[in-house]
């Protein structure tokens, strides 16, 4: 496996020296790099890599500053290269103390950096991105949740039998965006878990509900490994924006057999095709039964193309939910 490193440092001539170094590395792959934490943060977001070198001093935000946010928004395996990473510094202990996998002290200059000592910083590299290989799918499990006429009253069903550490879990609930915030506190109330309006780039975090907020843009999954919520604007899929569709096919596309999706009650038929291709990658996948929906055209249309694994009235929905994503 090739791993993908993001390179940030405000010295042009270091970035240069790193690019040409790594890559003599057969198992590493420099995939972008930028002079600052406002590029270096949009690269982030664009590229998703399995490791960010960082610098320290940097104009604007400082490296220091900026390893706090990247924890905090979008945890990342980050190793500081730094003239100020010395053993023993006090930023070095900063930086380890905020989440860095480890440091490496570059020397005085560009001409500081040893050329036989360019193999250490890669078997860094090669350590942090087996830290965030090992980290156990079942804490990444996903959950996603369509639904639609009908389906305020299904979700507070549902959601009730969630426990307060739940698998992070994606709801995508047809509704004029204006009413959104108080559907997430009406649904917050009914649950044991905390229920919010999705935003974007926000870190999935176990024991969390995410509506979509129903304001022109479409809910979906990013990230490896670690996801984050991305709101798109886009045209009307399966006649909706949000779309279950929409929200499906991402989960089936990023988090595979680790996902599962849940189709409530609702008009028309969106999420069928959705739920289809995430029960081709191996999710498992549960429509709501004809008996306890307000409305069975979303359900109906998931169990006629044969994307619904399980059909179970929603009160036992969460059970099954649950057994597949511990």
């Amino acid at each position: 496996m090739t791993i993908r490193v993001l390179i940030i440092d405000d010295s042009a001539t270091m970035r240069a020296i790193l690019m040409s170094r790594l890559a003599e590395e057969p198992d590493i792959s420099v995939i972008a790099t930028a002079s600052d934490a406002a590029e270096g943060r949009e690269l982030i977001k664009l590229f998703d890599p399995d490791v960010v070198t960082l610098d320290i001093e940097m104009p604007g935000m400082s490296g220091l500053d900026f390893l706090e946010k990247i924890m905090t928004l979008r945890p990342t395996p980050v190793i500081v290269v730094s003239g100020a990473a010395q053993q023993g510094s006090e930023a070095t202990a900063r930086a380890l103390a905020l989440g860095a996998v480890d440091c490496y002290a570059k020397g005085d200059g560009a001409s500081g950096m040893l050329l036989d000592d360019c193999g250490r910083l890669a078997g860094m590299i090669r350590r942090a991105a087996r830290s965030e290989a090992a980290a156990p799918r079942s804490d990444t499990a996903l959950i996603a949740v369509g639904a639609s006429t009908g389906g305020v009253d299904a979700l507070q069903r549902l959601l009730s039998g969630f426990p307060a550490d739940c698998p992070p879990t994606l709801v995508v609930q047809h509704v004029d965006g204006r009413f959104a915030p108080a559907i997430a506190r009406t649904l917050d109330a009914a649950s044991p878990a905390t229920v919010q309006v999705a935003e974007p780039d926000l870190p999935l975090q176990p024991g969390n509900v995410y509506l979509a907020p129903g304001d022109g843009r479409h809910l979906l999954v990013g990230g490896r490994e670690r996801y984050f919520a991305r709101l798109r604007r886009g045209e009307a899929v399966s006649g909706h924006v949000p779309s279950v569709d929409v929200l499906f096919r991402a989960v089936a596309q990023t988090v595979g057999a680790c996902a599962v999706g849940i189709l409530l009650t609702g008009m028309g038929s969106d999420g069928a095709r959705g739920m289809l291709a995430m029960a081709q990658a191996g999710a498992l996948t549960i429509a709501q039964d004809e008996a306890s929906c307000t409305v069975f055209g979303m359900p109906r249309a998931a169990i006629e193309l044969g994307a619904a694994e399980l059909v179970a009235p929603v009160e036992a929905i969460a059970r099954h939910a649950l057994r597949q994503a511990a």
